[in-house]
């Protein structure tokens, strides 16, 4: 099948080039200015529409399987192809985790049968995904995974993670870790502990809570060598720590979502789409992360994709169900709130959300010539505001509900597949 994509900008090296896109057989064959269409299969008008390289998400929750009434591979996936997204990576918080080679299976079926982009899968770091016990079987699965991840839960035992990245490195693979000391939260711990929290009477979750794991799982990634990711970064002593680390030369990577560089607990309102884990903490916490997201300290965003049930999401900040939904708001609200503010530029938010992630996870596909075509077609010349009866997801629960944007996907692309299409 040839496929041309005619009247675009194309994203080229941080300029944006008037261009055409040729795709055949699922690989960009050719680009530049009036491409002919004589045997195309199929002609597309961009008419001015911004082309970028699909955006790779490391860090979504498509809930299958064991919680298809909160997402399903479908939908989950429709909605990071409306999101401008070729590519994400699904933790492995699912019933069964993916722990063994049966497990991962069923996880893999459902991707194969139902997936609009590709999706790889995490499998979980020690047996049932429990932060403790038994590890998987890494040297197994990691060529079938994009890394090892608790997500969700914190690996409690020093000595535990220390096999864990000991294995993981002989494997050739990463760990991706949900960094949270469980034992330094209160009961009850539903937001970050500070004003708001002590205003309101809420038990509060300490910043202590995630930089301390962090501290001690960089001590034993400069023992092991293995390659370490971070997940949601929110606090500046985590920034301080990850900072001085590369520093150091460990083979680190972080990300950190919109939600963490747009908000702080300020922001909070008692309504379980402000409820998160970790929790928005206070505005120099914020300001320390948008440092840190120019600097290159963070080195790519992931939105932490969690979507659930509305009943579930309607308990307010003290008793909803932990985590937003942000797959199809992402560029939008970074595009608006950074890139038109002058705060960052274009350049910088397509290595955040394309290229990092691409590097560091060892995923394909873009836009140059030869590559599997992954690419995405934005308009940047409408005002929306973020209505979460729009979205695909199943999940509605966004702290940005109402929000004005300046972008809106219009195509997005997947080998030969057209994943999404306004």
């Amino acid at each position: 099948m040839r496929m041309l994509l005619k009247d675009g900008l194309v994203y080229d090296q941080g300029a944006l080039v008037p261009m055409d896109l040729e795709v055949t057989q699922g690989v960009v064959t050719a680009r530049g200015r009036s491409l002919s269409a004589n045997g195309a299969d199929r002609v597309i008008s961009l008419d001015g529409l911004v082309v970028f390289p699909g955006f790779v998400d490391v860090h979504v929750h498509l809930r299958e399987p064991g919680f298809s009434y909160k997402e399903t591979i479908a939908t989950g996936s429709r909605a990071c192809a409306r999101g401008g997204f070729t590519h994400v990576c699904a933790m492995p918080n699912l019933s069964p985790a993916p722990d063994s080679d049966e497990h991962l299976r069923l996880q893999e079926e459902l991707i194969a049968r139902d997936a609009v982009i590709g999706v790889t899968p995490y499998a979980s770091i020690t047996v049932g995904q429990r932060g403790e016990g038994e590890l998987t079987d890494m040297a197994g699965l990691a060529g079938r995974v994009a890394g090892f991840s608790d997500d969700g839960r914190g690996v409690r035992e020093e000595a535990t993670m220390r096999e864990a990245m000991r294995r993981c490195r002989d494997a050739g693979s990463l760990i991706a870790a949900h960094c949270e000391d469980v034992s330094l939260i209160p009961p009850g711990g539903a937001i970050h502990a500070g004003g708001y929290a002590r205003e309101h009477g809420i038990p509060g979750i300490p910043s202590e809570s995630e930089w301390r794991p962090i501290e001690r799982d960089l001590r034993l990634a400069r023992e092991t060598g293995c390659p370490y990711h971070v997940c949601h970064v929110s606090c500046k002593e985590s920034v301080a720590l990850i900072r001085q680390a590369k520093a150091e030369g460990v083979d680190i990577t972080c990300e950190t979502g919109p939600h963490y560089l747009l908000l702080c607990q300020d922001d909070l309102q008692d309504l379980g789409r402000f409820k998160m884990n970790p929790p928005l903490r206070n505005a120099d916490d914020r300001d320390a992360l948008v440092e840190a997201v120019l600097d290159g300290t963070v080195d790519m965003l992931a939105t932490d994709h969690a979507p659930h049930s509305a009943e579930e999401k309607a308990k307010g900040l003290r008793g909803s169900a932990m985590g937003v939904v942000g797959i199809e708001t992402a560029f939008p609200l970074m595009y608006t709130y950074f890139v038109e503010t002058g705060r960052m530029g274009l350049s910088r938010l397509i290595r955040l959300m394309a290229e990092a992630p691409r590097e560091r996870f060892g995923f394909g596909g873009g836009l140059a010539l030869g590559d599997r075509a992954e690419l995405t077609a934005f308009d940047l010349r409408v005002k929306d505001k973020i209505d979460p009866a729009d979205f695909l997801s199943l999940g509605h629960a966004t702290p940005f509900e109402g929000w004005e944007v300046h972008a809106r996907c219009r195509l997005t692309l997947v080998g030969e597949t057209v994943a999404y299409e306004n």
